[in-house]
């Protein structure tokens, strides 16, 4: 069995059964103007560490050293005082919540949370949860921790296995069929790249040719000087041999299920977390065609009809989840990486990439 959560007030059953994993690379990510799906898949949920939601407090008010505390190191417009530990899952997973009418807020298609909680409980009308479907946002429920309890089930969801991660957990392509960018590869790419930048040193960093390439590049051509590469990017984790010679900076991937990162062997690797959605693609896909093919093709050859979907313009890692990620490594202070971060900031809504 897995996991149900009932109000703490009246001991209702306010969802269905669902599994725990990983919080998502882009649960905090905004992205274009439309409508969003769901943020989890239906029957799962993850917890978010860091606060959510109101109170807010700007940076000047709260300064640098209780900002450090919360685990903030460098400026950023407002921090978040509200509680920690959300638990989110898809609209379609809760049962038994009414919406609270005057806090509806949002920007013009649905709301955005930005009044607290929006959902109550309807056997005993506490505030329970967030529900944000508003554009531009990932649709999803937030329970407040303190507001639900989880109910005691049976045994949870077996953790997958490292060496089984490749077998039995789907990879996520980069482009979709219309030619944009995955959302999602913007969003983990974004994070990860806040790690490759302070795990550089202020370096110049070589990237191998191909996806790698296209998605880590040119933001680090650009975030870093020119001069003799002295780190090398690339990939380390379970299943994949490790190339010769062995990078200086490795993309390992994070447990879908527990957010473990994967450690390499012992050694001067630096691992760098990737979500495992992501990472998978990278290390093992191979394009092929779904269409059945009349006699077969040679070993080793791949179909070219229909063509995989290509991108229509360059790979932009997300800023705001490249910027959150790295205000929030203690790295950033060290001040080659300040200046970065304060050039980055001070770009505005200007692409840094």
């Amino acid at each position: 069995m897995a996991d149900m959560f009932a109000c703490a007030a009246c001991g209702a059953a306010l969802t269905v059964p669902v599994s725990r994993v990983a919080v998502p690379a882009h649960a905090r990510q905004r992205y274009g103007h439309g409508l969003l799906p769901g943020l989890m898949e239906a029957g799962t949920y993850a917890v978010e560490t860091e606060p959510y939601g109101p109170p807010w407090r700007r940076w000047d008010e709260v300064g640098a050293e209780e900002a450090a505390a919360q685990g903030v190191f460098a400026p950023v417009p407002a921090l978040s005082y509200g509680p920690s530990g959300s638990i989110v899952l898809a609209p379609g997973d809760t049962r038994d919540t009414v919406v609270i009418p005057d806090r509806t807020d949002g920007l013009c298609c649905g709301t955005d949370g930005r009044d607290g909680p929006n959902l109550a409980c309807e056997g005993c009308g506490e505030p329970v949860a967030t529900l944000v479907d508003d554009c531009g946002h990932w649709q999803a429920v937030r329970f407040v921790p303190h507001a639900v309890h989880r109910l005691p089930g049976g045994a949870r969801a077996a953790r997958l296995a490292w060496e089984d991660l490749a077998e039995q957990w789907p990879a996520t392509p980069p482009v979709e069929q219309q030619g944009y960018w995955s959302p999602q590869w913007e969003a983990a790419v974004g994070a990860a790249l806040a790690h490759v930048l302070a795990a550089s040193a202020g370096v110049p960093v070589a990237v191998p040719d191909g996806l790698l390439t296209d998605t880590f590049g040119r933001a680090l051509r650009r975030l870093l000087p020119s001069g003799p590469q002295e780190r090398r990017l690339g990939l380390s984790g379970p299943g994949l041999p490790l190339p010769d010679p062995a990078p200086d900076i490795a993309l390992v991937p994070r447990h879908p299920q527990t957010g473990e990162v994967w450690q390499p062997p012992a050694g001067d690797l630096v691992a760098v977390p990737l979500y495992a959605e992501v990472w998978l693609h990278l290390a093992f896909a191979r394009e092929r065609s779904l269409l059945p093919v009349t006699g077969g093709m040679p070993a080793g050859e791949l179909r070219d009809d229909p063509l995989p979907p290509r991108p229509w313009e360059l790979f932009r890692p997300d800023r705001q989840v490249f910027a959150d990620t790295l205000v929030r490594l203690p790295a950033v202070r060290l001040p080659w990486l300040r200046e970065i971060y304060d050039r980055f900031r001070d770009r505005g809504y200007t692409a840094p990439f």
